[in-house]
């Protein structure tokens, strides 16, 4: 997958692009190769983090360079665990994988936008997640649904 650039408005976080039709129909091509994982995540349920870390884990088994597919259950971990914890309703989680890459969606039912914080050294663990994701992916972002948002990355197999 490409890594897509163009600003957004207030609304945008992460990287977007519009897409040419060649794009679209060379990530159709992919999306028929693709293999995904497709989990409803029930409300504050922290259990369901390490279920899909073991899920992602198997569907990634022989994909990527040595540590990307470490690096996708560590992104996927942030925004499972955002979803769960900073909303009070059950999300769903998408991961594809296909030739060209991985993408990873989390959708929620809360329309509120997740803000990039920067840590604070005396928060203890919170406040990093989306930081990891903006440091590690080849591209998220944000996009809004009818109901709430969907908070997504992907990584390329072959990135270093």
């Amino acid at each position: 997958m490409k890594r897509q650039a163009r600003g957004g408005g207030p609304t945008a976080i992460g990287a977007f692009s519009a897409k040419t039709v060649e794009e679209v129909a060379a990530g159709a091509a992919e999306l028929a190769q693709a293999s995904q994982l497709k989990r409803r995540l029930g409300k504050a349920d922290l259990r369901a983090v390490p279920e899909v870390r073991r899920a992602l884990r198997e569907l990634l088994r022989h994909w990527g360079r040595p540590g990307r597919s470490e690096i996708a259950e560590l992104l996927t971990s942030e925004l499972v665990t955002n979803a769960l914890v900073h909303t009070d309703h059950d999300a769903v989680l998408t991961a594809t994988v296909g030739p060209g890459g991985l993408r990873v969606e989390v959708r929620d039912f809360v329309a509120r936008r997740p803000r990039l914080r920067v840590p604070n050294a005396d928060d203890g663990t919170h406040g990093r997640g989306l930081v990891l994701v903006q440091s590690l992916a080849d591209a998220w972002g944000v996009r809004a649904h009818g109901v709430g948002k969907a908070v997504w990355f992907e990584l390329d197999p072959g990135a270093a």
